[in-house]
């Protein structure tokens, strides 16, 4: 039976994929606290009418209580949303958002619909349809404010229409029963938009995280590139406090250009992959590799990265001594290493690849005989 009704969920609310996840939930609070103070205004303008309204047989508490407690809480929350607008939007917060909204909405949505169910049955027939009319553009317009977050604005629909339409058919009066079934269709039609605008915004999402990825990925490898890099770096100098360092390694192959020269394009592209297919697999999730163009590599260690405290140069080097197979052909290619550490090498990310590519050409030059200081950091080829 859980399954069954798991399913049945899936079917007509399908989950929200989650590579995009984190970002559609922060689009969702935006998009809340945008919408919110039309909602709040719009509740706070029907609340003296519904008091005026209410039946005169009720208690004065139900009568004009129940309209003035949801005043108040419209004026608190148009004050909440003013406070938290003014304050950066992270995704922890953005999850509270949409499920206090979510659930405030709902408890509203309750009281509101009680108090026109109330007056309903306390109030003679002639005076029913302006219930239902309070009641139903509520309902409807808060659903509208609320349709970022599908569930919460189907369940004020709910809450809101579905009691008063069932007085509405119950009482068999011809214009009651037209009304309600107008209302009932309208509902349909609200909750068809919201669910065409919720996939409409996941596939936009997708479409711009796709995007995304292609604009960061080279396309040979399905390595980052350099515009990757260049982005990881920058948030990794954001974050960091200089208590935490993380790495810079670039790693340029020896001996490539001969090889595409007597096999061809083709046969180096295939060596390029495998020689990413190495790189990938002994960094892991430890750090980000990336192909800056060519036969240049590169690899960021972050700092909570484990591959910090290990020689990751060393590592690297030791991955492409063995040869690789390409088209049943055996081939060898060497690699120089240099690598800058934050902020010991370099404060920014100039500076950074600065000393790493001085300490990648000082190992190509002792390579070749060559007579250059040794760099203060590891310069290593294979």
């Amino acid at each position: 039976m859980r399954g069954l009704v798991k399913n049945l969920r899936h079917a007509l609310m399908p989950p929200v994929p989650e590579a995009i996840r984190d970002q559609f939930t922060i689009l969702r609070a935006r998009r809340v606290e945008s919408q919110s103070p039309t909602m709040y205004v719009m509740l706070l303008a029907t609340t003296p009418t519904a008091a005026w309204a209410g039946s005169a047989d009720l208690h004065w508490g139900i009568k004009y209580g129940m309209p003035a407690l949801l005043a108040v809480l419209c004026v608190l929350g148009l004050i909440e949303n003013i406070v938290s607008r003014s304050r950066h939007l992270s995704l922890r917060r953005a999850r509270l958002i949409v499920k206090k909204t979510a659930s405030v909405s709902g408890w509203v949505g309750v009281m509101c619909s009680s108090w026109a169910v109330i007056n309903w049955l306390a109030s003679p027939p002639e005076n029913h349809a302006s219930f239902a009319m309070i009641i139903a553009m509520g309902a409807l317009a808060t659903a509208y404010c609320l349709s970022a977050i599908r569930f919460a604005a189907i369940l004020n629909l709910v809450i809101g229409v579905v009691p008063i339409s069932a007085l509405m058919l119950a009482s068999g009066r011809p214009g009651q029963v037209a009304a309600a079934t107008s209302l009932v269709l309208a509902t349909m039609i609200l909750v068809r938009f919201i669910m065409q605008g919720h996939t409409m915004l996941i596939d936009l999402l997708q479409l711009q995280h796709q995007t995304r990825d292609l604009a960061n990925t080279d396309p040979l490898t399905g390595l980052a590139n350099r515009r990757a890099l260049d982005e990881e770096i920058a948030a990794s100098l954001r974050k960091g406090d200089g208590t935490s360092p993380f790495k810079l390694v670039l790693l340029d192959l020896d001996g490539f250009k001969p090889v595409n020269d007597r096999y061809g394009h083709a046969f180096g592209d295939k060596l390029l992959r495998s020689v990413a297919e190495r790189l990938r697999e002994t960094v892991g999730n430890g750090g980000l590799v990336v192909r800056q163009g060519g036969d240049e590599f590169a690899v960021l260690i972050p700092a909570d990265s484990p591959l910090n405290d290990l020689p990751v140069a060393d590592r690297l080097l030791i991955a492409l001594v063995r040869p690789h197979m390409i088209d049943g052909v055996p081939v060898s290619v060497g690699a120089s290493v240099g690598v800058a550490q934050w902020p010991q090498d370099g404060a920014d990310a100039d500076a950074l690849f600065d000393f790493a590519d001085r300490a990648l050409y000082q190992a190509k030059a002792e390579a070749h005989g060559g007579n250059a200081a040794p760099p203060a950091e590891p310069a290593l080829r294979a």
